[in-house]
């Protein structure tokens, strides 16, 4: 059974229609990334979702049902607005949101306290929420999200003012829920920052599904016939090469339609040039959006 079915869903605000016939599923074990642009309809989802907006037409269920206060609580929700009582010690807010959500007083401590513990702010427990960083209080935030064990977690925009440090703390952990067979939805327009830890993308624009599949198999459809290389030594002039085009620390080699990378590397061998990176040139979720949204006003 899907844990998320959205069906043909529609939300219009007077005469702008902000999501347009959307179909999505989601499974236990799975991570999708909800992705596009501010403005796309990704957080008018999310609520229709959560039922604090109907939507116009369109049929969703969560946990095979229709939306109820009973199924709620199987369902870990991130805003985007965050908020969290400033005079509360850190421990305190996430019993309280624990209590909320039907919690026993002392299995909600526990968890609060391993939780804490995997993100390693355990020691600042005592702290009142105001004496903490911004970022130590979005991963606070996110902790209360999924103090109750849920089923479900949908996250808006998660990574939003985080340092590396602590998207790569908030990664792990929403990695971890992947494997205990939690469903991770992941709503963002930096769509770079979740390519690593989705199994499948819902990209949308302007209301619409512009591309909707797995990650894996939509990186690879837009694969460019390009291999980027690390090498010592001298490129001489390479049979099959159209062009280049300098990354960091390597280049990309464009091939034509007859050159496979196969052919190249054996080319590169009888050349003398030491490779210390060879791999298949694929583009970030942000090129393959350029790409897609600009075939549509082709």
């Amino acid at each position: 059974m899907h844990t998320v079915e959205v069906n043909h869903v529609n939300k219009i605000y007077g005469n702008r229609a902000v999501v347009k016939d959307v179909t999505f599923t989601v499974s236990p074990g799975e991570i999708l990334g909800l992705i596009g642009p501010n403005g796309a309809g990704k957080t008018t989802t999310i609520r229709m979702m959560m039922d604090i907006i109907k939507p116009d037409s369109g049929d969703i269920r969560i946990l095979g049902e229709k939306l109820t206060e009973a199924s709620k609580n199987s369902i870990g929700y991130l805003p985007e607005e965050r908020g969290l009582y400033k005079k509360l010690s850190v421990m305190e807010s996430i019993l309280y949101f624990a209590t909320l959500k039907g919690m026993d007083r002392q299995a909600a401590r526990q968890r609060a306290e391993d939780l804490l513990k995997q993100v390693e702010l355990l020691p600042h427990a005592h702290k009142k929420i105001e004496e903490l960083s911004r970022g130590m209080g979005q991963i606070i935030q996110f902790v209360v999200t999924i103090i109750h064990d849920p089923k479900l977690i949908i996250l808006d925009e998660p990574f939003a003012g985080l340092d590396p440090v602590n998207t790569q703390f908030l990664k792990n952990v929403i990695i971890d829920l992947r494997r205990q067979g939690k469903t991770v939805i992941m709503s963002t327009h930096r769509m770079n920052e979740i390519e690593e830890i989705c199994d499948r993308i819902l990209m949308i624009n302007r209301g619409q599904t512009v591309l909707y599949g797995e990650l894996a198999g939509i990186k690879k459809k837009f694969r460019n016939n390009s291999v980027l290389v690390e090498y010592e030594g001298q490129l001489s002039m390479i049979p099959g090469v159209t062009g280049t085009h300098k990354h960091d620390h390597a280049v990309e080699l464009l091939l034509d339609a007859g050159t496979t990378p196969q052919m190249l590397l054996e080319e590169l061998v009888r050349q003398g040039v030491t490779i210390n990176r060879f791999e298949l040139s694929t583009p970030s979720l942000h090129e393959i959006f350029l790409r897609v949204v600009g075939e549509e006003h082709d």
